[in-house]
């Protein structure tokens, strides 16, 4: 670490106050500059220094005039020409105090200095002048006494000022979003980022930086730690399912074989049927736990076959399962993962309902809604949000499936994550309506 980063603060709070710190000085300085500014504007010295050399031209041709009358008579049409100038006597000039301030720019008065013949008397005022005259000696008993007085009008008054103090307010503030974004903010929306990638892909092994203040680097620390612990879950996991897939089906493979070889038809039938049942709801579990439907890849299909694929599957198998909608609309979703979905859910309507109705169709705000309609008896309205929560089974004729209720909670699971949402609506006249609802891009998480 250089010189300089050990000199930034470490903490969140320490910065932001040395940041405080920071732009109130930078403040004070461009003040000063400012006030600096308004005091001695350029507009203001130039007027100056351009009354200073008509001082510097008077005072000359005074000299060079032989009669105090003309001279006089100069100086009148002087006055005419806006420039407040007179002859006074040496005698009547008074010591100018300290506490009176000279109005005169200090370039102009360096300038007017600088004339060749030219003798300034800073020191001495005329009583009956103004506080912003000039004091010109012109020969050993009179002086030329000028008002060099310059008017700012509104803009040095007022607008020049409050001008300064917005530029003033906001470079504070531009150092303010500047310091705030790339010390303080970027580190933490790293950390956002990076908790947002994990969250869609919990295998992701980017390891997320030590930077930013010591509260950020502290989360950044935890964050790693829990991505590294997760992982080491999801792999135990892997494991677990997989030792279920193997160790689970194939005793139940055996069994199967040595039911079929049971000479009595009615344990026989009722041995198979248990069997079935058994392995229906470990296949269930198996395809609830497993992370295929997030991890497949996203391509674009032809939703009105992939539909009808769905349905002459179930048609083939004796059900009446029909569908209407659109001849043709491509969409880009994960083909595998929206099948069990569908599946799923149309799996459910036959095994309570008869008739069972596959319709796809364009929604508000281009929305696709893919609804499974079937006249079976129904969910009761204080059961519609229930049912999708996993291993939840109802004393009800729908939920008499011999599964665990994992099918709903599997699809619901899916259409969320094509960034849609499922829904359970009465039917008409009666049944159930299963709505499904994809955005027209779906946000694959």
């Amino acid at each position: 670490m250089g010189w300089a980063q050990r000199l930034i603060p470490r903490s969140v709070a320490a910065q932001l106050m040395s940041l405080v710190a920071l732009s109130e000085l930078i403040g004070i300085m461009l003040a000063a500059v400012t006030i600096i500014y308004l005091f001695d504007s350029p507009s203001i010295t130039d007027t100056q220094k351009f009354l200073a050399g008509r001082v510097a031209e008077l005072t000359q041709l005074v000299r060079s005039i032989k009669t105090p009358a003309d001279a006089d008579e100069l100086l009148a049409a002087a006055r005419r020409g806006g420039l407040d100038v007179r002859r006074v006597a040496l005698g009547e000039l008074v010591p100018r105090t300290t506490a009176e301030t000279r109005s005169f720019s200090m370039r102009a008065f360096r300038q007017l200095a600088a004339e060749p013949g030219i003798e300034l008397m800073e020191d001495l005022r005329h009583p009956a002048g103004s506080s912003s005259q000039l004091i010109v000696r012109l020969d050993e008993g009179h002086a030329l006494m000028a008002d060099v007085a310059v008017k700012g009008g509104l803009w040095s008054t007022l607008l020049r000022p409050v001008a300064g103090g917005a530029i003033i307010l906001l470079i504070s503030m531009l150092l303010l979003s500047v310091y705030a974004v790339r010390w303080v903010i970027a580190p933490l929306a790293e950390v956002a980022r990076a908790a947002t990638s994990f969250g869609r892909s919990p295998r992701t092994s980017k390891v997320l930086r030590r930077r930013g203040p010591r509260e950020i680097a502290q989360v950044a620390d935890a964050l790693n730690d829990m991505r590294t612990r997760i992982a080491a879950l999801l792999d135990d996991r892997t494991r677990m399912l997989a030792a279920i897939s193997h160790d689970l089906r194939t005793p139940l493979t055996r069994l199967r074989l040595r039911s079929e070889r049971v000479r009595e038809d009615a344990l026989r039938t009722a041995m198979l049927g248990d069997i079935a049942k058994m392995t229906r709801m470990i296949n269930e579990t198996l395809e609830y736990l497993r992370e295929d439907a997030r991890t497949e890849a996203a391509s674009c299909i032809d939703l009105p076959s992939f539909l009808q694929t769905i349905c002459s599957d179930f048609a083939d198998t004796g059900h009446a399962v029909s569908y209407a909608g659109p001849a043709r609309l491509p969409y880009v979703c994960r083909p595998r993962a929206l099948s069990r979905a569908v599946t799923n859910v149309v799996e459910n309507a036959v095994k309570h309902g008869s008739l069972v109705a596959v319709t796809l169709r364009r929604a508000e705000a281009d929305h696709i809604e893919i609804a499974v309609a079937d006249d079976g008896p129904g969910i009761p309205p204080a059961l519609r949000d229930k049912v999708f929560k996993p291993f939840f089974k109802a004393d009800s004729a729908r939920q008499d499936s011999g599964g665990f209720g994992l099918g709903l909670s599997i699809a619901q699971d899916i259409v969320k994550r094509h960034g849609g949402s499922i829904a359970l609506k009465p039917g008409e006249p009666s049944g159930l309506l299963v709505s499904m609802l994809l955005p027209p891009t779906p946000v694959l998480a």
